[in-house]
Parts: C-alpha cells; structure tokens; sequence
C-alpha cells in the first residue's frame, strides 16, 4: 500500500483473503476531479474506471469503442439544507437562527419556488429521480404514498407574505463544487428560479473540503446549503439521526417532537412498528421542512471495455468485484 496525498493511493490484494485471492492485484485511486479531465483520462486509456461522470457527456462513452457506461440509481440524494435554529461550537441550540429561514412558512416558500423536474430535464439530461422526502424507494422508512411537491410560485409568493416579506428576501446558497454531479450548475439554476419567485439568490461554491471544514461544520453555512446524502446501510435512521437530530455537527434545526420520534424509533424491535414510526417522521418532517429534496442521484460510471464490473447503488468500488478481461 502507498498513499501520496492528493495523487493516488496504490492498494495491493490480499492473496489470503478469506473469500478467496481477488483477481486483481494493485488497485490505484486518483483523485481527478475535472470532468473534462476525468473523462479524457478514461477515453485515452489512462484509467479504467471514472467516477461522477456528468450527464452531457455520457453520450460520448456509450459511443466509444473501448468504453462502456454503467449506471444505476443511487442511494444518495441531493438537497438543500436550511438554517433553522443557530448552533453552538458543541453543536448545541441556542436559539432561533438569525435570518429568514427560522420561519418555516419561508422553508416552504422556497421549495415552491424550485422546479426540481426542470433541473433534472436541462441540468442532468434526465439523470435524477424526484423524491418527496431524503429516502428513495430503497430505504427503509419510505413511504410511496408521499409525492414530491411541485412548483408553485404564486404560493410561495403568498407564504413570503404571510411571513411578513410581501417584497420578498435575500438569501445567500452555499454549495461544494466538484464534489456531486454538476454540483455548480444545479446550484446556479436554483438560484435563477428562486430569483424568479422574488426570492434574491446569490450563489457561492467552495472547494468540498474547505467547505465542510470552514463552513458546515462550524455552522456557518446558513442560510440554505447543498449537501448530498447516502448511506450504504439505506436506512431512514442514518439520514434523518446524523442530519437533523439535535445535537449534531451537520444540524442547524431543533424540534423537540422530532428528536422524541427519532429516539422512540431508535428502540423499536417491531419491523412493522419501526417502519411506521419512520411514516409518521416522514410527515412530521415535511410539514416542517429543515430541507428540500431536490432528486435521487442516478450514478453513471466509464469503464474499459477491459474491466468486468458493474456499478452499485451505494458508491463502493470494491476492487474484490472486478476483474481484467484478456487483452485484445
């Protein structure tokens, strides 16, 4: 094994592993986080398996020769965050957070105002699925019965007003670039439709380490925040316990009756019981609204035709599942 920081990671196969000597010997990661890049990488032979790979460009690998598309749903979604309550540096509660978000008829006003459908049509070339809540159909907890809000700008006109800002608010959204599918971009088109609705939107994206470094972890990340989300265990307790339980170092809401449900929910031995339970926090959570889910990220992997694998919902790339065709 070596590891040369922001260069690769070079892992070696453990011929005695239990389950048998993995047919692949030396695994290298490299970090490259440019889509032109990364995708250039991949075509001119120079890697074998690219991550991320941005929807107006998945054309081009299916077309190649050499290279093949993966793709499948994730488990992780897409969402933006909001500051409802200010935080401590213990990541405890002390009051209302200062600014617009507190009140939840604004969280709702801005959810009306995005158009998710358009985003997932023009920004991802139709690679996302909508989502009512921050669980996709492969969670535990999900409800199908819950069905994602649509636009409606006179609405969230009208909640900005019985919020007491008939002249609308200003808002900054924080996000990551680089580190999700056209991160960037689905930032910048929530800002323009938000604009739209009288909701002025500045935009700002970080480097994802600097980001969670100096912005999120330290809750300074408010008003409203992208984050991405996905947990391999796909159950509804790893979404809603490490993202909106107070305390926590990603929470920026506290809800006493939340954070009751959560608990109770926790301690529930009874499938049946536990999963509704997480129906009941499901609703509790979209009435409040400490998030808007904007879709279910579809994951599209380059391979060398070389490669034998094929791409999971959870992200891992476990070198143990590939294997190298004979060369041709």
């Amino acid at each position: 094994m070596r590891w040369s920081k922001d260069e690769e990671i070079v892992l070696e196969a453990n011929g005695g592993y239990f389950r048998g000597a993995p047919k692949i010997k030396t695994v290298v990661f490299r970090p490259i986080p440019d889509d032109a890049v990364r995708v250039a990488a991949l075509q001119n032979g120079e890697i074998d398996v690219a991550v991320n790979i941005p929807p107006h460009l998945a054309d081009i690998i299916a077309k190649h020769p050499k290279i093949f598309l993966s793709t499948t749903p994730s488990i992780r979604t897409i969402q933006l965050m909001y500051y409802a309550h200010q935080m401590d540096k213990d990541h405890k509660p002390t009051g209302l957070y200062n600014g617009p978000t507190a009140d939840k008829r604004v969280r709702q006003a801005i959810a009306y105002a995005i158009d998710a459908d358009e985003i997932i049509k023009t920004v991802l070339d139709g690679k996302g699925v909508r989502v009512a809540t921050m669980l996709t159909s492969m969670h535990f907890g999900y409800d199908p019965k819950l069905q994602p809000i649509k636009q409606d700008v006179a609405r969230a006109k009208k909640l900005l007003a019985d919020a007491g800002h008939s002249g609308g608010i200003e808002i900054t959204l924080h996000g990551p670039q680089g580190r999700y599918v056209r991160d960037k971009e689905v930032a910048e088109a929530v800002t323009g439709q938000l604009n739209k609705a009288g909701i002025r939107t500045t935009v700002k994206t970080y480097e994802f380490v600097n980001y969670l470094n100096n912005m999120v972890y330290v809750h300074k990340a408010g008003p409203v925040w992208l984050i991405g989300w996905g947990t391999p265990t796909i159950d509804a307790e790893t979404v809603y316990g490490p993202l909106f339980k107070s305390p926590g170092i990603f929470v920026n809401w506290h809800h006493e009756d939340f954070n009751k449900m959560f608990d109770e929910a926790q301690s529930i031995m009874d499938e049946k019981k536990r999963l509704e339970q997480y129906h009941r926090i499901n609703k509790l959570w979209i009435e409040e609204m400490p998030a808007v889910p904007l879709y279910q990220q579809v994951d599209l992997y380059g391979v060398n035709k070389r490669v034998g694998w094929k791409a999971r919902p959870d992200e891992r790339l476990k070198g143990f599942d590939m294997s190298l065709k004979d060369a041709k």
